[in-house]
């Protein structure tokens, strides 16, 4: 697909940035934008954008929305326009309608991030995808998509099938896409009644199933189940393409970018495969957040956000490959997803984590992983290693909270890190502690007089009584 060539120096930038500022979501930071704010210096920047909260209760989803493209009136390029919307919403107060309408604005420019120069062809690669766009009160939304050909004769162009919900799970959100586009290849009007039943529909607990009775002309009846995975910190991410791209001394190096949040660039020509290694990039922080700008694949007139002065995790595809490297960035970890390669470092990536610890999740990665395996063991056994390197390093965190007599919780950072017996692992803790990943995590826990009962208790708890297990044989 022939492209304008770009700039991005200069005023180019600032005009970039100001859009990427006004449409682009923050990704989620906690409870208290206003502390990122404060820890953070960032350019000035306009409102950032931000999404309705008025839907109630847990529904599968927001909208059903199909993006198609649809020819400007002046040129030859095309613009992505909603040609259809489910639900309609009616008797908005007007603040809400106007979000409303800002959200349905900026959702076309992620379904379509490629650009506007289309033209009609015979094939195109059916691809699945997501993005994620955050509230000013830290809620997130999730656009899950199908983009592909619809059926028909002749040369066509692509449409987008995208489901706008608040709730992470894309597996079971492609399997609803499934439903949604064989229906829309025999007629829109059905798929109204399966989406108002999946409206309808309570989400399933992690672990649980939920059944769909659906009506399809010539086909009769069909009972559609689909079930939630029991693991849910996992359920929104499928670490498959990350491990086809990359080797796991790369997706160390990777993470240890990560953790100390630094600004990385993923490149690789297919949505899919952008959105999805991303994706499983930010999930290996768990059960810390990325709290920077996050966009799983930027759209063309956006791709200044590789010039932002602060941390961020971004996918840009390959075409776009000259004008990143024109851009003028620094210690920017730049990884070509296509050939497995990275074309920009820092230089220190492997020196990031400590080596006994890197050498541990190297072990517990090459243990294990064949074809047999689901995508659910798969993602745990990526997941895992990764969880008990926090543990190891930073789970002692709750014995280091002292509370006043309101019950208010205040974080000791120097005992804390001096609690660690090793001198690498504490030097590497050191680091970490500054960071906005764990500020947030600790602001959590200092409000809370208990630790939840989460999946990273959990492997606390293990972890504990395996040491001493250890204790009481060595006596």
């Amino acid at each position: 697909m022939p492209r304008r060539h770009r700039t991005m120096e200069g005023q180019g930038v600032g005009r970039a940035l100001g859009l990427f500022r006004n449409w682009l979501p923050r990704p989620r930071a906690g409870p208290s934008q206003n502390n990122l704010g404060e820890a953070v210096t960032e350019p000035e920047r306009t409102q950032d954008y931000s999404l309705p909260s008025f839907a109630g209760g847990q529904h599968f989803f927001e909208y059903l929305l199909v993006v198609s493209l649809k020819k400007k009136h002046s040129g030859d390029d095309y613009e992505p326009t909603i040609t259809y919307q489910f639900p309609k919403r009616e008797n908005l107060l007007r603040g809400q309608q106007e979000e409303e309408e800002r959200l349905l604005k900026a959702i076309p420019l992620f379904c379509f991030p490629d650009g506007n120069e289309w033209a009609p062809g015979t094939e195109y690669p059916r691809e699945t995808f997501s993005f994620v766009l955050t509230n000013v009160d830290g809620s997130r939304k999730i656009g899950y998509c199908r983009r592909l050909l619809p059926a028909g004769p002749g040369p066509r162009l692509p449409k987008v099938y995208c489901i706008i919900s608040c709730v992470g799970c894309f597996g079971l959100f492609s399997k609803i896409l499934d439903e949604v586009e064989k229906r829309h290849q025999i007629s829109m009007a059905i798929i109204y009644p399966f989406m108002q039943g999946l409206r309808e529909a309570a989400f399933p607990a992690p672990g649980k199933t939920v059944t769909l009775k659906s009506f399809i002309p010539d086909s009769g009846t069909e009972f559609i189940s689909l079930t939630r995975p029991l693991d849910s910190h996992l359920e929104h991410v499928d670490f498959s393409s990350l491990l086809r791209c990359l080797h796991f001394e790369q997706i160390i190096q990777i993470f240890a970018s990560a953790v100390l949040e630094r600004k990385i660039i993923f490149l690789a020509e297919g949505l899919s495969t952008l959105s999805q290694c991303i994706h499983a990039a930010a999930a290996l922080l768990y059960p810390f957040s990325w709290a920077h700008t996050y966009i799983p694949v930027v759209p063309e007139s956006l791709l200044a956000t590789v010039c932002c002065p602060t941390p961020f995790m971004v996918g840009v595809q390959t075409r776009f490959l000259q004008e990143v490297m024109d851009s003028p960035m620094e210690e920017v970890l730049l990884v070509n997803l296509c050939e497995g390669t990275f074309l920009l470092s820092v230089g220190d990536e492997k020196d990031i984590i400590p080596p006994k610890l890197q050498d541990d999740i190297l072990d517990s990665l090459g243990q294990g992983i064949n074809e047999r395996m689901t995508s659910e063991q798969v993602n745990e056994h990526v997941s895992g290693p990764f969880v008990k390197f926090f543990v190891k390093t930073v789970g002692h965190y709750a014995s280091y909270i002292k509370r006043d007599a309101n019950g208010q919780g205040h974080f000791q950072e120097r005992p804390f890190c001096k609690a660690l017996t090793s001198k690498t692992n504490r030097r590497f803790v050191k680091k970490f502690v500054k960071t906005q990943l764990f500020s947030l995590f600790i602001q959590e826990a200092e409000k809370s007089r208990n630790p939840p009962a989460g999946y990273f208790q959990q492997k606390i708890r293990e972890y504990e009584e395996q040491k001493k297990q250890k204790k009481s044989r060595e006596k």
